[in-house]
Order: C-alpha cells, then sequence, then structure tokens
C-alpha cells in the first residue's frame, strides 16, 4: 500500500504519504489506522517516526487517538493547512511552478500596495531595495533581502492575509529565490535586469499606480522564470 523510505527519512514523509492514502479514501472518516508496529513495518522506519507523523497530523486536525482504542482518521471534516514539500520547492520544474504562484500573489499584491502605502510604507520599501544592493555589493547572494523587499510590499498593502500568506511562503520563496538569484549572479546582464525590475516596481508603488505596480510585479516574475531557462536550469 505504501512506498517503503529509508529509516532516516524525516516523519513528514511518512505524514504525507499517509495524508495521501487519506484523501484517496483508504482510510475513510473516522476509520482505525494500522498500529504503529504495522505502520513501521509497512514503511520500513522505526516506530518513533511512525508516532512523530501521527503527532503532525493530530496537530492538523487530520486523526484523533483514541486512548485504549489507537489513531482514527478524523471524523469531521477538518480544516487542514497547506503543505508544501521543501525538498521539491527547490526542484527546477517546481520552482517555476512556485515563481507562478508568486506572480499570481505578488501582482495583487503590488497594486494594493500602490494604492493604500503610506509614507513610512514607502520608506520601509525603499530601505528593503537599499539593502538588496548592499548585500550584493558585499558578494552575498541577497536571497534574505530579496524576501524582505516583497515583504515590505504587502505590509503596505495593509492586508494582513497577504502578509500571512508571504509569511507562509516565505520559507519556500527563499528555496526559490536561492535558485534564482545564484542564476542572476552569474550574468551581469541577469543582475542588471532584476534590479531594474525590483526599482520599477517600486517606483510605481511611490506612484500610486497600481496598474503599473501589477504590471512590473508579473514582468519581474515572469522575467526570472525566463531567466532560468536561458540559463538552462530549467
Amino acid at each position: 500500500m505504501f512506498d517503503k523510505i529509508p529509516a532516516r527519512a524525516m516523519s513528514d514523509t511518512v505524514a504525507q504519504q499517509l495524508l495521501k492514502q487519506i484523501d484517496k479514501g483508504t482510510f475513510a472518516r473516522g476509520a482505525k489506522l494500522p498500529t504503529e508496529a504495522v505502520l513501521a513495518q509497512q514503511f520500513g522506519v522505526s516506530r518513533t517516526v511512525i508516532r512523530e507523523a501521527l503527532s503532525r497530523l493530530k496537530n492538523e486536525g487530520v486523526v484523533e487517538p483514541r486512548q485504549g482504542s489507537g489513531v482514527f482518521v478524523a471524523g469531521h471534516g477538518a480544516i487542514r493547512p497547506l503543505r508544501i514539500d521543501y525538498a521539491e520547492a527547490v526542484e527546477p520544474g517546481s520552482v517555476v511552478q512556485i515563481l507562478a504562484l508568486r506572480r499570481a500573489i505578488e501582482a495583487e499584491v503590488a497594486s494594493e500596495a500602490a494604492m493604500r502605502r503610506s509614507d513610512a510604507d514607502m520608506a520601509a520599501i525603499d530601505s528593503a531595495l537599499a539593502r538588496i544592493e548592499r548585500a550584493v555589493a558585499d558578494g552575498e547572494d541577497g536571497v534574505a533581502e530579496d524576501v524582505a523587499f516583497h515583504r515590505a510590499i504587502a505590509v503596505a498593502t495593509g492586508n494582513p492575509y497577504f502578509l500571512k500568506t508571504l509569511m507562509f511562503l516565505n520559507q519556500y520563496l527563499e528555496a526559490g529565490t536561492l535558485v534564482t538569484r545564484r542564476n542572476e549572479a552569474l550574468r551581469e546582464d541577469f543582475s542588471r535586469q532584476v534590479r531594474e525590475e525590483h526599482a520599477a516596481i517600486a517606483a510605481a508603488i511611490r506612484a500610486g499606480d497600481p496598474m503599473a505596480a501589477r504590471n512590473a510585479a508579473q514582468t519581474h516574475l515572469y522575467n526570472a522564470a525566463r531567466r532560468l531557462a536561458e540559463a538552462g536550469i530549467v
């Protein structure tokens, strides 16, 4: 039923496979899961790994332990958190897909920021942009600074849900941004394009032009994918 995985694999791998089986209906709502011992044998891992995986699913409301009876699939429609596999996030194909996700979200974020930003918000965006330049000048990859720039734009929208979504995505954006920025650092023309694209986003927000801000953010992320393709990374 399950794919064998190395004993050293993280419990998250087990949790994802269990979740996949639950989603497929292999284990229906209210159904009892196999015992830790049986699951450990089927996955080829220790019972400790199984216990940690079940704990993750319990915290997410997917399963519920019943003392003396075992672990059961939650009988109610639990609200599940969004899950993204970090290991997959740095794969070339996934980087492009994450860029598409960023494009959809951040284009609207930039547009909202252009309409709603305060002077203090604009100062924070300009400061974040300057920190990218300093990091690159110091020979650093600028990944954290790049993510902080886009986060400052989200803050400027005044919408906490934009910010919460980007905060969740940050861990995966950093993985994807690491790939794109390392790629861009290989060529001066790529680096120049990125600087100009970031500056265009900031300028549109400063001008209070939501359409220009949306277009600038979309262009930036379309070009990030194009640069990866041109470098033969995807």
